[in-house]
């Protein structure tokens, strides 16, 4: 047929049109129908022993194939654990926005300001000696390469027939003799974590807190006192070896940070907040509670989606393997127990108040997602929901005690999220995880069982490390805020600079210019 026909049969419906489209129609079905040989949609056909071959310029050994198998395996696990740090290290921003949020406007540059040079600061102090402490026992992460070559070091003392491990001994200022990228995608992954509880305490002393006082308290608990629970839990000392010494199921677990990151964070902002004192005008001279609302829900509130979007790196990524595939569960449980947390606070206040109160939605989220920090890997997803509902019930009736009964000013209720509900997220391990995950943890044949699934002991190893978690960072924070009380730098305000608002005596510049 001519072109001028093939137009004209498209420009008049005869039968030539029919005769055309048809066989038309058909060559296009045929043409996207048929397999192509030379793609590969579903990926299963990418990544060949011809790709090995073509690295080594021939045909390939088994070691060969192994090398390279064992290699990527190794990158998977790195780069999965480096983006779940990127994601945590953003955090930083979700914390930044809450806490400014729910603090007054006069103060916004001195918090948004203590948020910022906590990153820095706590990062220096880790690279100082906290990693040391906290890793230098267990510096061989096999997920991570092993890191060959690198000897690990730990400071024990023998008691009870037992060796107990205090804190590590290895990787001082990252030196050469840790020069390796196992060892610093640990640092950078742990490192984050470490900031997330350095931050914590700005919230819960904020508007009344020194920033010279701040630097010395950031330098302090990212070198000695996270980095020491830490190596008692996650870096090979005693509280992990409860287990193995004493027969306390797998040890105190704490997959990603319930009692290691949020209860040291959270008890060191009560302590602080006790030993500074409440804002001006919190509390009447007759004891009554005056409140002093947040000036920006919004940000508080956008602020919490990021952290929300931040615990994904947080959770999951403290597989620290990319191939261990339970992290699709760590990532669901850690979603709907935020959701319950969030839910179980506004229904609650809207009982109590008659109000939707928007401020306990939020730290009910955070509740939620600060207890399934710990038990995330190890429980099903009802469990986590009950594990999140429960959090935001008692992110609420622990911030009423903190300040009613004990009249302690937390602007942010970081004791409240943080502290009560880290130590909640590891009693929850220990009543609630399933047995389905955690073969050979800290050491231990067997899957990790709670209470409610026939190991007791495991509850009592969970009891036991987060009471210590409160004991140890309780005393420790208390003299240490005591002493920068009575030395010259202090640490509370002058009392006019607090009631005109930090921005500009201690930042120079104000938040906002109206």
């Amino acid at each position: 047929m001519r072109l001028f026909d093939l137009k004209r049969s498209f420009r008049s419906p005869k039968k030539g049109t029919i005769k055309v489209l048809i066989p038309l129609m058909l060559l296009l079905f045929v043409m996207f129908s048929l397999p192509s040989f030379a793609q590969d949609a579903t990926g299963a056909h990418t990544g060949t022993i011809n790709d090995i071959a073509a690295a080594t310029a021939g045909k390939p050994t088994l070691q060969e194939i192994g090398n390279a198998t064992g290699h990527n395996q190794i990158a998977i696990n790195i780069m999965w654990t480096l983006i779940a740090g990127f994601l945590v290290m953003f955090m930083q921003a979700g914390f930044a926005m809450v806490e400014t949020g729910f603090t007054q406007k006069k103060n916004v540059a001195h918090t948004m300001a203590m948020n910022f040079m906590v990153y820095g600061i706590g990062m220096l102090g880790f690279w100082i000696c906290g990693f040391a402490f906290m890793f230098g026992g267990g510096l061989n992460v096999a997920s991570l390469g092993g890191a060959p070559g690198v000897v690990s070091s730990e400071f024990t003392v023998h008691l009870f027939g037992h060796d107990f491990g205090l804190w590590g001994k290895a990787g001082y200022f990252l030196n050469s003799k840790v020069y390796d990228v196992g060892v610093f995608t640990l640092f950078l992954f742990q490192m984050v974590f470490m900031d997330t509880t350095a931050t914590i305490p700005t919230g819960g002393m904020a508007e009344r807190w020194k920033f010279k006082s701040f630097i010395v308290f950031g330098f302090f608990i990212s070198m000695f006192v996270y980095p020491i629970f830490g190596n008692w839990v996650w870096g090979g000392g005693w509280l992990s070896q409860l287990g193995v010494n004493f027969g306390l199921g797998h040890g105190h677990v704490d997959f990603a940070g319930s009692s290691v990151v949020h209860e040291v964070g959270g008890v060191a902002a009560l302590a602080g907040a006790l030993v500074i004192g409440p804002r001006i005008g919190k509390f009447g001279k007759d004891g009554t509670i005056n409140t002093i609302p947040g000036h920006n829900i919004p940000m508080a509130v956008i602020g919490t989606f990021i952290l929300a979007f931040g615990w994904f790196g947080f959770n999951p990524g403290s597989t620290l393997a990319g191939g261990d595939l339970r992290i699709s569960v760590v990532a669901v449980n850690t979603m709907l127990a935020s959701a319950a947390g969030a839910f179980a606070a506004a229904l609650y206040m809207k009982a109590k108040t008659d109000k939707w109160d928007i401020g306990m939605m939020v730290n009910g989220m955070l509740a939620g997602l600060v207890a399934i920090t710990a038990p995330c890997a190890f429980v099903n997803p009802l469990s986590a929901v009950i594990i999140g509902a429960i959090a935001g019930l008692l992110v609420i009736f622990a911030s009423f005690f903190v300040e009613r009964t004990l009249k302690i000013d937390d602007p942010v209720g970081a004791f409240a999220v943080h502290g009560a509900n880290g130590l909640w997220g590891v009693l929850a391990l220990g009543l609630f995880a399933d047995g389905s995950y955690g073969d050979g943890w800290n050491g231990v044949p067997g899957t990790v069982k709670g209470l409610f699934y026939g190991d007791g002991k495991q509850f009592l190893a969970e009891l036991i490390g987060g009471v210590t978690c409160f004991v140890f960072v309780f005393i420790v924070m208390y003299v240490f805020f005591k002493i920068c009380a009575k030395t010259p730098i202090g640490l509370r305000s002058d009392a006019a600079d607090e009631v005109a608002g930090l921005d500009i005596p201690e930042m120079g510049i104000h938040g906002y210019v109206d």
